[in-house]
């Protein structure tokens, strides 16, 4: 009985494979038009919620430290509001994002918020690299420009596409890999920066001789954030790169609303939270080392 109940099993199972039906549901889900309203709609949602989030925090860091002006604690979340709402606002009216004639000007408004994502998170990467500088003694006044020149690099290099797109090739696809492409190194870049100045940092924590409770927040605060920033960077890099050779893997669009939930949960709105949960301690409210102004 036990061999006969086995070989009906795995008649079954070899049914449904060849018929699809244990991804009927996915397909299911990504044809229909209520899941795909409820999809994005929850996705509006919740930037929404990170991006008021960022600028509560925002606000508690003005009230505290007025004085101070824009430091880059400020302008990190200021960022993280303005991302996070471009993208709420984004996901909210979708069926006008994702079906915009123009192929230029849907690639600029979806890609605009990957660029001020990873602008946002490389100045915490400069933040630290000020930090671990500053502490070797080392130079830090070409840090700044360096974090601008890249930062412009990368956005002039992404319009001239959008323009090359729109006039030359307009729907070509090998324009579209192109700057698809352009955004999985950027992001590749971008785990490299976390990895290096991250892992620098955290290290000079854990040899510094004192032992304290401030110490040890830091080290959780350097190490989780470092983890997250760089994990979320490298799957956005490998789904990027992914969907120039598979279409199926194409979130960009309006026919993956799931793949579009988890992608975009995984990169940008749990790791964002995440962030800001962990980094929400308030500024001292007198001039510290670890402190510095935007000049």
């Amino acid at each position: 009985m036990m061999r006969v109940k086995g070989i009906v099993q795995t008649l079954l199972l070899n049914r449904l494979w060849e018929n699809g039906g244990m991804f009927d549901w996915w397909d299911e889900i990504d044809k229909s038009q209520e899941c795909q309203r409820f999809i994005f709609h929850l996705l509006a949602v919740s930037y929404a919620f990170v991006s008021f989030g960022a600028l509560v925090q925002l606000c508690r860091i003005q009230q505290r430290v007025p004085e101070y002006g824009w430091t880059t604690q400020k302008v990190f979340h200021l960022m993280n509001f303005v991302v996070n709402g471009l993208r709420a606002v984004l996901f909210g009216f979708y069926k006008t994002a994702f079906l915009v004639k123009s192929k230029a000007l849907e690639m600029v408004l979806l890609d605009l918020p990957n660029l001020l994502f990873f602008s946002t998170y490389m100045l915490l990467v400069l933040f630290w690299a000020e930090i671990y500088y500053q502490a070797r003694s080392l130079p830090i006044n070409k840090l700044r420009p360096a974090y601008y020149s890249i930062n412009g690099f990368m956005y002039f290099a992404q319009v001239k596409a959008c323009i090359w797109i729109s006039v030359r090739l307009s729907h070509s696809p090998i324009a579209i890999e192109f700057a698809r492409l352009f955004i999985s190194v950027i992001s590749l870049c971008a785990a490299f920066g976390f990895i290096l100045y991250g892992g620098r940092l955290f290290f000079m924590l854990r040899r510094f001789p004192i032992e304290s409770r401030g110490r040890q927040k830091k080290l959780f605060e350097v190490g989780f954030v470092t983890g997250i920033c760089c994990a979320c960077f490298l799957l956005r890099c490998f789904m990027v790169m992914a969907s120039v050779f598979d279409k199926n893997a194409d979130v960009d669009v309006l026919y993956h609303p799931l793949l579009n939930l988890i992608y975009y949960m995984l990169v940008e709105i749990l790791p964002s939270a995440l962030v800001l949960f962990i980094l929400r301690k308030l500024p001292p409210k007198r001039v510290s080392d670890q402190y510095y102004p935007i000049r």
